[in-house]
């Protein structure tokens, strides 16, 4: 018999809508499953969108405050897609409540903040998720197969890069993105945490670096457009300053030996929204990019590159759509690594990406932001939970 998990969503704009409308369809895309979620609160401060969740995705309650949604008995885990700087305070109550936490990345704001939500999470036992959702794509998990299975021979070099266009515009208003008392820092944590996750996941753990980090627009107009970080201003509104980083670049050494390069920019004009990595081998390589997400370019036993179409014969494709050629999209992604979640904890399983994925990104970050600082080679150390926490 199936267990009956209650699901409770903090924050109901773009990323909790999404795991919602994931959580709606499980059951109608993977009919082995251990458990059977059931949409039971959303707590949002803004009354269209509590609205939408009861209307539209059908929950059966929604609260302005999160804190009731945390406190409810009918809530078994707790899906935390509010604004950054808010994560931990979220992840640490439901950690206390006993509940199940899914956070969507950065866990938080800084990598002390990470440190703190890991802790929480350890000390209540719980199972616990974070939003590396491009770690599910199914090529990607075949790039990962190959990889482990010596196809490319030692790997020498990555390559990645998660480059958008989504602030290019310097009318973009000035939404909590931007500024780093609210999101903490830019896109350090944004999108280059994304390939990070995919560097940890097809190569090991990163040893040392040195990066350095710009930002582009320097000021943004504080009203029009709504607080969407897609929202936009009009000339000559008042600005005030972008207060994070809206590039990094970064040269690294892995655990392994190999050596790597990573770049991350939300004002590029061109890439829309381009992470990409590349991995070279002794004997092979393998390329893929989220522009092109059902597809991964392979030069295995040096014949030169093919082009492998996502199908059924990879890893959870076959849920969505049979056959081979037949792409799926960018939410399915998110579906295969909210039912993965929710199947690890349906079992008390340990789930990846856990928070301890999060921790080993945020180390990186940590000596990311030390290089910045010192304009010199940094090594990658363990992130601790700040001392009284």
């Amino acid at each position: 018999m199936r267990r009956r998990v209650g699901i409770g969503v903090v924050g109901f704009g773009w990323m909790g809508q999404a795991h919602s409308r994931s959580y709606l369809r499980i059951p109608t895309l993977f009919h082995d499953r251990a458990a059977d979620p059931v949409l039971v609160a959303c707590a949002d401060t803004e009354a269209p969108r509590r609205r939408a969740a009861i209307d539209d995705f059908g929950f059966a309650d929604a609260h302005e405050d999160w804190r009731d949604l945390v406190a409810r008995d009918d809530v078994d885990v707790v899906v935390v897609a509010a604004p950054n700087m808010l994560h931990v305070e979220v992840v640490e109550a439901a950690c206390a409540a006993g509940k199940h936490v899914f956070c969507e990345k950065p866990v938080g704001g800084t990598p002390a903040q990470t440190a703190r939500a890991a802790a929480a999470a350890r000390r209540a036992g719980v199972v616990t998720g974070v939003g590396y959702n491009y770690r599910f794509a199914p090529l990607v998990r075949h790039a990962r197969t190959l990889i482990a299975d010596g196809r490319l021979g030692d790997v020498t070099l990555f390559r990645a890069r998660f480059f958008s266009m989504y602030g290019n515009d310097p009318l973009g208003v000035l939404s909590w993105r931007f500024l780093q008392e609210e999101a903490g820092y830019g896109v350090s944590s944004d999108l280059l945490s994304h390939a990070l996750d995919l560097a940890h996941l097809l190569v090991g753990p990163i040893r040392r670096l040195v990066g350095t980090r710009a930002t582009t627009i320097s000021e943004r107009p504080l009203a029009g457009g709504g607080a969407s970080h897609y929202g936009r201003g009009a000339a000559g509104e008042p600005t005030a300053a972008v207060t994070n980083e809206d590039h990094v670049a970064a040269l690294v050494e892995f655990a392994s030996g190999a050596t790597g390069t990573f770049e991350a920019s939300r004002t590029l004009h061109g890439p829309e929204s381009q992470l990409a990595f590349d991995v070279y081998g002794t004997t092979g390589a393998v390329e893929w990019s989220l522009e092109r997400m059902n597809e991964l370019r392979a030069n295995l036993d040096g014949e030169g590159y093919t082009t492998l179409l996502g199908g059924d014969r990879f890893p959870r494709h076959g849920a969505f759509v049979p056959g081979a050629g037949n792409p799926i999209g960018y939410e399915d992604l998110i579906a295969i690594e909210d039912f993965e979640f929710l199947e690890a904890g349906a079992r008390g399983e340990p789930h990846e990406a856990s928070f301890e994925q999060a921790l080993a990104v945020a180390a990186v970050q940590e000596a990311l932001v030390r290089s910045w600082d010192s304009g010199t080679w940094e090594d990658v150390v363990a992130v601790r939970e700040p001392v009284g926490a």
